[in-house]
């Protein structure tokens, strides 16, 4: 836990103020904001961690934030919190792939809770992201044949498929597959099927 951080967005000081006390009391790291333009203006691709973001603001509210967050493919995931809760607000921030939707004044116990959802949240994506930076590493050692080979295995062809269509002989495909797989270190088909579409 120690360096992700809770980042709080929220226009009431009396709330940021008694949420930065407890986190902090909890051990959990912080940093905190008065509006959304602040926070997305400081917002950085380096920041690990979740979002605590309050519905009503002015400016920006907490929902425009939330779609902006998504839109733009940040990895933080959001908790919101609202004085304000209704069904409508729920849904849109559920649909926006909210963690939890809680209402103030919050439950401590609850809030924990999504925190610590929020984080076991980031950190799978964060390793999915790791493993696949690290495929397309070892997808660029791949020659341009090699690579050819590959697409039309994952698309389904058998060998001989392969070799009709790339105009070589069907051991010559082989042997292309076993250099993919060997240099992509996997140990089957459906394995290399599975890495190609990012689900490592």
């Amino acid at each position: 836990m120690s360096d992700l951080s809770v980042f709080i967005v929220d226009d009431d000081a009396s709330v940021r103020d008694s949420l930065g006390l407890l986190l902090g009391l909890r051990g959990y790291r912080t940093a905190i904001f008065a509006d959304a333009e602040n926070f997305l203006q400081a917002l950085s691709p380096d920041w690990r961690g979740c979002v605590l973001l309050d519905i009503r603001m002015p400016g920006m509210d907490g929902l425009a934030l939330q779609r902006r967050l998504l839109e733009a493919a940040c990895s933080l995931p959001v908790i919101v919190i609202t004085g304000h809760g209704d069904v409508e607000s729920a849904r849109a921030a559920f649909k926006a792939q909210a963690v939890d939707f809680l209402e103030k004044p919050l439950d401590q116990a609850k809030l924990m809770v999504a925190i610590d959802e929020a984080f076991a949240k980031y950190q799978s994506s964060s390793q999915r992201r790791e493993q696949r930076s690290h495929f397309a590493g070892l997808l660029a050692t791949l020659t341009p044949r090699e690579r050819e080979v590959m697409e039309l295995i994952v698309r389904g062809g058998h060998n001989r498929d392969i070799a009709d269509e790339l105009g070589i002989s069907p051991r010559t495909v082989e042997v292309h597959k076993a250099r993919v797989m060997q240099k992509l270190n996997v140990d089957g088909v459906a394995q290399l099927v599975r890495y190609s579409l990012g689900e490592r």
